[in-house]
């Protein structure tokens, strides 16, 4: 086994060679790096931005929004935008709860993929058996309040296609909160 003093010798030998060979890079590194810094600092910087968007067309059957609803949205430290359209000091779900809700769910360029208002009735579901996004959106709401959602794909079906929803697509919902069950 070498000695302490051999072995240090050893360490720098494969340091110096080390930082011989990564001469070249190390300007492509930095570009790199810098890219990346400037990269981050725009996203932290995005993510700071309110989002704004006009209020949506409620569809027929749903109550009415509160007149001081807003148009900027809030996002969570998940990434999941929300904005509260009626407020409502109702009793809040937990995640493992089951809820009875109206809703309309539509893709970015508008197309609407589900509603249980055109179905007639709300529907009833597990609140931790929906996409994350829809877990923790309707946790921020009481019984009677209406919440809008803009989810995005890794809080909803991420890169699975399903039920005509394409790969990595942002969802965006508009859901009244009907009753704790």
């Amino acid at each position: 086994m070498p000695s302490i003093r051999c072995q240090a010798a050893l360490v720098a030998g494969l340091a110096m060679l080390a930082g011989l060979a990564g001469c070249a890079s190390d300007s492509q590194a930095r570009d790199q790096n810098s890219k990346a810094g400037s990269t981050a600092s725009a996203a932290a910087v995005a993510a700071s931005i309110p989002k704004k968007a006009d209020l949506p067309d409620l569809p027929t059957g749903a109550g009415p929004m509160d007149p001081d609803a807003p148009e900027e949205f809030t996002r969570s430290k998940s990434g999941l935008y929300y904005r509260i359209l009626r407020k409502s000091n109702g009793r809040r779900p937990h995640s493992t709860d089951r809820v009875l809700a109206d809703y309309r769910g539509w893709l970015n360029n508008g197309q609407q993929f589900d509603s249980s208002y055109e179905q007639g009735k709300p529907s009833e579901f597990a609140l931790n058996g929906v996409v994350a996004g829809w877990t923790e959106g309707l946790q921020l709401i009481g019984e009677g309040g209406m919440i809008e959602l803009e989810v995005p794909p890794r809080l909803g079906y991420g890169a699975m296609p399903y039920q005509g929803i394409p790969p990595n697509s942002t969802l965006h919902f508009i859901v009244e909160l009907k009753e704790i069950r």
